[in-house]
């Protein structure tokens, strides 16, 4: 299955569509040859304290090679490293010269959570359990924020796409 759009056409706010969750919730999907470029962001104990600064500055990367995508497609991966790092990916359509290029491709299965970031180490185990369940095994997993702390608060909802990168 090719990837669904991951925002709708409708955005309230001039800053993040809404995201198009319906498409994600318990999927099986495949990433073939997905090109992301990668910052890290600093943590204490998982929270994130930069997270900001560095989207920011992978949005400029991408939109000054001309590698940034059509909202509807973008997509912004966070996975934890340690309690003190965190690895942003950022989704272009080819790789950035000069920027630290990651390719994921491969079978991901795909949960829906809505709440607030501190349910994320819940989420992680959810994520875990659904995985086991599935007889696949995990190699990674990766959150999806799908919309800023702002914007989040306009919808009335903070829908959080987990990834989990299967063998």
């Amino acid at each position: 299955m090719s990837l669904p759009n991951t925002y709708t056409n409708q955005n309230e706010t001039g800053c993040c569509p809404v995201p198009n969750i319906q498409d994600w919730q318990d999927k099986d999907l495949n990433f073939e040859v997905r090109h992301f470029i990668t910052l890290h962001a600093k943590s204490f104990m998982y929270m994130p304290l930069n997270m900001g600064k560095i989207i920011k500055r992978l949005d400029v990367m991408a939109t000054d090679s001309g590698a940034k995508l059509p909202a509807e497609q973008t997509m912004i991966l966070s996975r934890d490293i340690s309690p003190w790092k965190a690895e942003q990916l950022y989704s272009v359509s080819h790789n950035v010269e000069g920027a630290d290029n990651v390719i994921l491709s491969g079978e991901m299965l795909s949960k829906v959570y809505e709440g607030p970031y501190k349910d994320a180490g819940k989420w992680y185990k959810q994520t875990q359990e659904y995985v086991k369940d599935s007889g696949k095994k995990l190699q990674n997993i990766y959150f999806f924020y799908t919309t800023c702390p702002k914007c989040a608060k306009q919808y009335g909802k903070n829908y959080v796409i987990a990834l989990a990168q299967v063998a």
